[in-house]
Protein backbone atom coordinates (compact mmCIF):
# COMPACT_ATOMS: atom_id res chain seq x y z
CA UNK A 1 0.00 0.00 0.00
CA UNK A 2 3.16 2.10 0.47
CA UNK A 3 4.26 2.27 -2.54
CA UNK A 4 0.85 2.65 -4.49
CA UNK A 5 0.03 5.39 -2.49
CA UNK A 6 3.12 6.71 -4.03
CA UNK A 7 1.86 6.71 -7.48
CA UNK A 8 -0.13 9.61 -9.14
CA UNK A 9 -3.94 8.20 -8.55
CA UNK A 10 -2.60 7.16 -5.04
CA UNK A 11 -1.78 10.71 -4.24
CA UNK A 12 -4.40 12.15 -6.17
CA UNK A 13 -6.81 9.62 -3.68
CA UNK A 14 -5.13 10.80 -0.59
CA UNK A 15 -5.22 14.67 -1.31
CA UNK A 16 -9.77 14.29 -1.31
CA UNK A 17 -9.50 11.96 1.83
CA UNK A 18 -7.20 14.77 3.32
CA UNK A 19 -9.84 17.33 2.96
CA UNK A 20 -12.94 14.82 3.61
CA UNK A 21 -11.23 14.25 7.10
CA UNK A 22 -10.04 17.37 8.25
CA UNK A 23 -13.48 18.85 7.14
CA UNK A 24 -14.90 15.50 8.86
CA UNK A 25 -12.87 15.34 12.67
CA UNK A 26 -12.42 19.26 12.83
CA UNK A 27 -15.98 19.86 15.19
CA UNK A 28 -15.59 16.17 17.05
CA UNK A 29 -15.18 17.00 20.40
CA UNK A 30 -13.69 15.15 23.19
CA UNK A 31 -10.79 13.69 25.18
CA UNK A 32 -9.41 10.47 23.10
CA UNK A 33 -9.04 10.10 19.93
CA UNK A 34 -7.50 7.09 17.74
CA UNK A 35 -6.49 6.71 13.95
CA UNK A 36 -6.02 2.93 12.98
CA UNK A 37 -3.72 2.38 9.64
CA UNK A 38 -2.84 4.06 6.64
CA UNK A 39 0.20 6.34 8.49
CA UNK A 40 0.84 7.87 5.22
CA UNK A 41 -2.16 10.07 6.23
CA UNK A 42 -2.83 12.31 9.30
CA UNK A 43 -6.87 12.59 9.89
CA UNK A 44 -6.67 13.67 13.19
CA UNK A 45 -4.55 16.58 12.11
CA UNK A 46 -7.46 19.11 12.28
CA UNK A 47 -8.80 17.95 15.47
CA UNK A 48 -8.64 19.57 19.01
CA UNK A 49 -8.61 16.64 21.12
CA UNK A 50 -6.04 16.37 23.61
CA UNK A 51 -5.04 12.94 23.29
CA UNK A 52 -4.64 11.82 19.78
CA UNK A 53 -3.02 8.75 18.73
CA UNK A 54 -2.26 6.70 15.89
CA UNK A 55 -2.27 2.36 16.12
CA UNK A 56 -0.90 0.37 13.42
CA UNK A 57 -1.50 -3.54 12.91
CA UNK A 58 1.78 -4.71 11.90
CA UNK A 59 5.46 -2.67 12.81
CA UNK A 60 6.21 -2.59 9.00
CA UNK A 61 5.62 1.49 8.31
CA UNK A 62 8.73 3.07 7.05
CA UNK A 63 11.07 5.10 8.34
CA UNK A 64 10.14 8.29 6.57
CA UNK A 65 6.49 8.06 7.88
CA UNK A 66 5.25 9.16 11.17
CA UNK A 67 5.96 6.66 13.74
CA UNK A 68 2.55 5.26 15.66
CA UNK A 69 1.75 5.42 19.70
CA UNK A 70 0.73 1.69 19.50
CA UNK A 71 1.04 -1.82 17.86
CA UNK A 72 -2.32 -3.57 18.25
CA UNK A 73 -4.88 -5.58 16.44
CA UNK A 74 -7.73 -3.88 15.41
CA UNK A 75 -10.13 -6.62 16.48
CA UNK A 76 -8.22 -6.26 20.22
CA UNK A 77 -7.57 -3.15 21.22
CA UNK A 78 -6.33 -2.00 24.38
CA UNK A 79 -8.72 0.12 25.77
CA UNK A 80 -11.72 -0.22 28.29
CA UNK A 81 -14.41 -0.29 27.14
CA UNK A 82 -16.72 3.43 26.60
CA UNK A 83 -13.42 5.05 26.85
CA UNK A 84 -12.83 6.54 23.19
CA UNK A 85 -14.71 9.50 21.94
CA UNK A 86 -13.27 9.36 18.06
CA UNK A 87 -12.47 6.42 15.92
CA UNK A 88 -10.86 6.78 12.37
CA UNK A 89 -10.34 4.12 10.49
CA UNK A 90 -9.11 5.01 6.70
CA UNK A 91 -8.97 2.25 4.63
CA UNK A 92 -8.53 0.15 7.78
CA UNK A 93 -11.34 -2.48 7.21
CA UNK A 94 -10.63 -3.57 3.56
CA UNK A 95 -7.12 -4.35 4.80
CA UNK A 96 -8.56 -5.96 7.65
CA UNK A 97 -8.77 -10.01 7.41
CA UNK A 98 -12.48 -9.69 9.85
CA UNK A 99 -13.53 -6.16 8.90
CA UNK A 100 -17.00 -7.17 11.11
CA UNK A 101 -14.98 -7.97 13.87
CA UNK A 102 -13.10 -4.86 14.14
CA UNK A 103 -16.37 -2.78 14.01
CA UNK A 104 -17.75 -4.56 16.91
CA UNK A 105 -14.51 -3.48 18.90
CA UNK A 106 -14.75 -0.10 17.48
CA UNK A 107 -18.22 -0.09 18.81
CA UNK A 108 -17.12 -1.57 22.28
CA UNK A 109 -14.07 0.88 22.89
CA UNK A 110 -16.61 4.32 21.45
CA UNK A 111 -18.45 6.10 24.40
CA UNK A 112 -22.07 6.52 23.79
CA UNK A 113 -22.88 8.63 21.18
CA UNK A 114 -18.85 8.65 19.96
CA UNK A 115 -18.03 8.86 16.86
CA UNK A 116 -16.41 6.28 13.54
CA UNK A 117 -15.31 8.00 10.60
CA UNK A 118 -14.04 5.30 7.79
CA UNK A 119 -13.07 5.30 4.15
CA UNK A 120 -13.29 2.41 1.80
CA UNK A 121 -12.67 1.88 -1.56
CA UNK A 122 -15.65 1.58 -4.16
CA UNK A 123 -16.24 -1.65 -5.84
CA UNK A 124 -18.97 0.22 -7.98
CA UNK A 125 -16.88 2.19 -9.66
CA UNK A 126 -14.11 2.89 -12.31
CA UNK A 127 -11.81 2.08 -10.59
CA UNK A 128 -13.24 -1.14 -9.22
CA UNK A 129 -14.09 -1.92 -12.37
CA UNK A 130 -10.80 -1.42 -13.87
CA UNK A 131 -9.19 -3.90 -10.87
CA UNK A 132 -11.79 -6.65 -10.97
CA UNK A 133 -10.80 -7.02 -15.09
CA UNK A 134 -6.89 -6.74 -14.14
CA UNK A 135 -7.62 -9.66 -11.68
CA UNK A 136 -9.56 -11.96 -14.27
CA UNK A 137 -6.44 -11.11 -16.72
CA UNK A 138 -4.08 -12.27 -13.80
CA UNK A 139 -5.47 -15.22 -14.26
CA UNK A 140 -4.04 -15.92 -17.53
CA UNK A 141 -0.45 -14.17 -16.81
CA UNK A 142 -1.76 -10.88 -18.50
CA UNK A 143 -1.88 -7.07 -17.32
CA UNK A 144 -1.20 -5.63 -14.06
CA UNK A 145 -3.25 -4.63 -10.77
CA UNK A 146 -4.13 -0.78 -10.90
CA UNK A 147 -4.70 -0.66 -7.16
CA UNK A 148 -2.88 -2.93 -4.48
CA UNK A 149 -3.91 -6.39 -3.94
CA UNK A 150 -3.84 -6.30 -0.28
CA UNK A 151 -7.31 -6.21 0.35
CA UNK A 152 -10.67 -6.44 -0.45
CA UNK A 153 -13.69 -4.26 -1.83
CA UNK A 154 -16.72 -3.67 0.71
CA UNK A 155 -19.87 -2.25 -0.62
CA UNK A 156 -21.34 1.07 0.32
CA UNK A 157 -24.91 -0.34 1.45
CA UNK A 158 -22.75 -3.62 2.75
CA UNK A 159 -21.02 -1.31 5.57
CA UNK A 160 -23.91 0.44 6.27
CA UNK A 161 -25.92 -2.50 6.80
CA UNK A 162 -23.01 -3.49 9.48
CA UNK A 163 -23.26 -0.17 11.09
CA UNK A 164 -27.02 -0.50 11.75
CA UNK A 165 -26.64 -4.13 13.07
CA UNK A 166 -23.84 -2.72 15.87
CA UNK A 167 -26.32 0.54 17.10
CA UNK A 168 -24.39 3.19 15.00
CA UNK A 169 -26.66 5.80 12.97
CA UNK A 170 -24.61 7.24 9.70
CA UNK A 171 -24.95 10.50 9.66
CA UNK A 172 -23.30 11.34 6.56
CA UNK A 173 -22.15 9.50 3.74
CA UNK A 174 -20.44 10.84 0.32
CA UNK A 175 -18.30 9.72 -2.57
CA UNK A 176 -15.05 11.32 -4.61
CA UNK A 177 -12.72 10.87 -6.81
CA UNK A 178 -14.49 10.58 -10.21
CA UNK A 179 -11.29 10.33 -12.45
CA UNK A 180 -10.81 7.82 -14.24
CA UNK A 181 -8.77 5.11 -13.69
CA UNK A 182 -5.25 6.45 -15.27
CA UNK A 183 -2.04 5.53 -14.03
CA UNK A 184 -0.39 8.89 -15.19
CA UNK A 185 -0.82 12.55 -13.80
CA UNK A 186 -1.15 13.93 -17.49
CA UNK A 187 -4.20 11.84 -18.56
CA UNK A 188 -5.50 12.14 -14.00
CA UNK A 189 -5.20 16.22 -15.10
CA UNK A 190 -6.93 16.44 -18.41
CA UNK A 191 -10.08 14.82 -16.55
CA UNK A 192 -10.07 16.97 -13.52
CA UNK A 193 -13.89 18.09 -14.97
CA UNK A 194 -15.16 14.80 -13.84
CA UNK A 195 -14.67 15.76 -10.60
CA UNK A 196 -17.30 18.23 -10.84
CA UNK A 197 -19.43 16.21 -12.73
CA UNK A 198 -19.48 13.14 -11.16
CA UNK A 199 -20.86 14.79 -7.56
CA UNK A 200 -23.38 16.25 -9.44
CA UNK A 201 -24.83 13.66 -12.21
CA UNK A 202 -23.32 10.22 -10.94
CA UNK A 203 -22.19 10.73 -7.05
CA UNK A 204 -22.08 6.60 -6.02
CA UNK A 205 -19.55 5.93 -8.96
CA UNK A 206 -16.95 7.77 -6.95
CA UNK A 207 -13.98 5.94 -6.13
CA UNK A 208 -14.16 6.14 -2.63
CA UNK A 209 -16.71 6.75 -0.26
CA UNK A 210 -16.53 8.52 3.02
CA UNK A 211 -19.02 7.61 5.96
CA UNK A 212 -19.57 9.49 9.47
CA UNK A 213 -21.70 7.55 12.12
CA UNK A 214 -22.23 7.74 15.66
CA UNK A 215 -22.60 5.15 18.15
CA UNK A 216 -26.22 5.47 20.18
CA UNK A 217 -27.32 3.54 23.06
CA UNK A 218 -30.85 2.64 23.78
CA UNK A 219 -32.46 3.38 27.18
CA UNK A 220 -35.22 3.42 29.29
CA UNK A 221 -36.42 7.26 30.46
CA UNK A 222 -39.02 7.43 33.47
CA UNK A 223 -42.17 9.49 33.13
CA UNK A 224 -42.85 11.52 36.29
CA UNK A 225 -46.57 11.09 37.55
CA UNK A 226 -48.76 13.49 36.64
CA UNK A 227 -51.64 12.39 37.90
CA UNK A 228 -53.60 13.09 41.29
CA UNK A 229 -54.77 10.32 43.48
CA UNK A 230 -58.72 10.45 43.87
CA UNK A 231 -60.19 12.13 47.13
CA UNK A 232 -62.04 9.44 49.80
CA UNK A 233 -65.27 9.81 50.50
CA UNK A 234 -65.31 10.81 54.58
CA UNK A 235 -67.33 7.50 55.74
CA UNK A 236 -67.22 8.65 59.86
CA UNK A 237 -70.76 8.38 61.66
CA UNK A 238 -72.58 12.06 62.47
CA UNK A 239 -74.16 12.47 65.56
CA UNK A 240 -77.99 13.50 65.77
CA UNK A 241 -78.40 17.00 66.56
CA UNK A 242 -81.22 19.93 66.45
CA UNK A 243 -84.07 17.83 64.98
CA UNK A 244 -86.88 19.30 64.78
CA UNK A 245 -89.80 18.31 66.56
CA UNK A 246 -93.51 18.89 67.13
CA UNK A 247 -95.00 21.32 69.65
CA UNK A 248 -95.69 19.99 72.98
CA UNK A 249 -93.59 16.66 72.72
CA UNK A 250 -91.46 15.52 75.72
CA UNK A 251 -87.65 16.57 75.52
CA UNK A 252 -85.71 13.20 73.72
CA UNK A 253 -83.12 11.97 76.38
CA UNK A 254 -79.63 12.22 74.92
CA UNK A 255 -78.13 8.84 74.51
CA UNK A 256 -75.12 9.54 72.36
CA UNK A 257 -76.81 7.50 69.57
CA UNK A 258 -75.87 8.07 66.06
CA UNK A 259 -76.43 6.89 62.86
Amino acid sequence: MHEWFETPPGRYLLAWERAEFDRAVADIFGYHALQLGLPELDTLAANRMPHRWLGLREPHAPADIRRPALWTEYAALPFEAHSLDLVVLPHSLELNPDPHATLREVERVLVPEGKVVISCLNPHSLWGVRQRRAQLYRRFGLGELFLPEAGEFIGYRRLRDWLRLLNFEVETGNFGCWRPAFATDKWLGRFDWMDRAGERWWPILGAVYFIVATKRVRGVKLMARRWKPAKSIATAPVPLANRSRPAGSPQPELTGETV
